[in-house]
């Protein structure tokens, strides 16, 4: 789960400087390669055991935040080698999204039981009998100890222990994936299965070293914007409160134009657009057993989830636009010179936007954490801008949509105002485990008559891994915004829902 921490704050600086190069040097190539030494100005390391490692992973990141690959361990290069992919005013980024720096993974025990210093070296000798292959004894100081290389890793010795003096280790990074994508490399370093990933970001987080990272869109955005392009953001409803409280909307508006911004748009129109459509779906196929279910289909990871391990129920995945991409295709409608870029909470929608029935409508995908870092490279003060009016029209049904539970939640809501009488059966998980456990029942018939939401990230949209503030604080911000929304609702004619999205100017 998100949290602040001294990696954030080193992410932070890369993106700051990467966005700082972008906005003002005219040595691209040159200062790209002087970033690792503003990042760690001293001889003296602060974090790894030497200077040099410390640059090292450094480089790499910069390298990741301009949408490059690392570089290859065998073959010393230039940090800025194939620059020149990158230095466009386009969308860009190698495959995977997600990987794993090897001189910043700490190699973690993964998967190991061992015996603490609590242990008292007690008579009844749980562990020692409860062992089916024998690998526990006794040392000289009458304490157990185990021997790995018969341990099955069982868990029945920490279980019988009564006084739990046996710990389990487990890798942060993979114990944050739901879909057990984290495996380990030749030298006991985690690596990401690409097949399994789905770009949740959830090892990301978890990493206490800092050893994995998304690549970025912020230097190609800049370019986009230095060029003069019409760049227009549609900001995610979790947007609410990760620059402050006291960053209005209002504010926020003053901030994305002094970046170069032209326009801003609230995409939680565009989950009013789902929210309605899914709700008559639902009433039309699921309720009338035409169909034995309705997966969401808002949240990539989720989506994506279902595909690589559930095929046979990917055609349960609602074919409504996801928000981001029904308020991107409104807005290219109303301005067909606008480039979009969605400002969010997610990494996963990188990859989204990257689909080739998707592309053309979201130009650039960028998180909050991304967007802090430009913020910084102007050296901008969000609350001491000024106040500009902005014109959100969007329901609170709409803006629910960031915290887990509020997708259904809102379906639910229009179904009981738009057709009442008729039940609904509502389920929804959140963190790709769970998720995965409430597949295994659809699939086996457990859930029919259910729509279904998932969430990839534990607590929503609110606990993305781009996001800046703690998931509680986020969700209290938007429950809140929610609550103040003039309208719940979204109108049950889709017509008119339309004519406001084309007024969303």
């Amino acid at each position: 789960m998100k949290s602040q921490s001294v990696v954030t704050d080193i992410r932070k600086k890369v993106f700051t400087e990467v966005a700082r190069v972008a906005y003002e040097s005219e040595h691209v190539a040159k200062d790209l390669e002087e970033i690792p030494y503003l990042i760690t100005p001293d001889e003296i390391p602060v974090y790894r055991e030497s200077i040099f490692r410390e640059r090292q992973i450094a480089s790499e990141r910069v390298r990741l935040a301009m949408g490059l690959s690392l570089r290859p361990a065998n073959k010393p290069v230039n940090i800025t080698a194939g620059i020149d992919k990158t230095t466009i005013a386009e969308k860009y980024y190698e495959p995977p999204l997600m990987q794993v720096i090897p001189s910043a993974c700490d190699k973690c025990p993964d998967n190991e039981y061992f015996v603490t210093d609590q242990c008292r070296g007690c008579v009844a000798r749980s562990c020692i009998k409860n062992c089916p292959k024998g690998a526990i004894s006794k040392d000289e100081n009458n304490k157990s100890v185990i021997d790995r290389s018969k341990c099955i890793k069982c868990g029945r010795c920490k279980a019988s222990c009564p006084y739990d003096a046996i710990a389990h280790r487990i890798r942060p990074c993979a114990s944050a994936c739901g879909v057990k994508a984290i495996t380990s490399d030749k030298y006991g370093r985690a690596q990401i299965d690409n097949e399994k990933c789905v770009a949740c970001g959830q090892c990301m987080s978890a990493c206490p070293f800092g050893a994995i990272a998304d690549k970025s869109q912020i230097f190609q955005l800049i370019q986009a914007i230095k060029k003069g392009d019409e760049i227009v953001a549609a900001v995610a409803p979790a947007i609410i409160g990760q620059f402050g409280p006291k960053v209005t909307p209002g504010k926020l508006k003053s901030a994305l134009l002094a970046l170069g911004f032209k326009d801003v748009y609230e995409v939680a129109v565009g989950a009013d657009v789902g929210c309605i459509a899914e709700a008559h779906h639902y009433v039309k196929e699921v309720a009338t057993g035409k169909l034995p279910f309705l997966f969401t289909s808002c949240c990539p990871a989720w989506a994506v989830l279902v595909k690589k391990q559930f095929p046979d129920l990917a055609s349960e995945v609602s074919e409504e636009l996801t928000p981001m991409v029904a308020t991107a295709r409104s807005i290219k409608v109303n301005r067909p010179n606008a480039r979009v870029v969605f400002i969010g909470p997610c990494a996963a929608k990188k990859l989204e936007a990257s689909r080739r029935t998707i592309r053309s409508f979201v130009d650039f995908v960028i998180t909050f954490e991304e967007l802090d870092g430009m913020f910084a490279a102007k050296n901008l003060n969000l609350e001491e801008l000024e106040e500009l009016p902005v014109v959100f029209n969007a329901t609170g049904a709409g803006r629910g949509y960031a915290c887990a539970g509020g997708v259904a939640s809102a379906i639910e809501q229009c179904i009981n105002e738009y057709y009442p009488g008729t039940p609904v059966k509502i389920e929804h998980a959140e963190g790709l485990a769970d998720c995965r456990k409430m597949l295994t029942l659809a699939k086996a018939g457990k859930l029919n008559g259910y729509m279904i939401e998932g969430m990839g990230c534990p607590g929503g949209c609110v606990a993305g891994v781009g996001t800046i503030i703690p998931p509680e604080r986020a969700k209290i911000a938007v429950e809140m915004t929610v609550k103040a929304s003039e309208e719940k609702l979204p109108p049950i004619d889709l017509e008119n829902l339309a004519e406001k999205l084309s007024k969303m100017e």
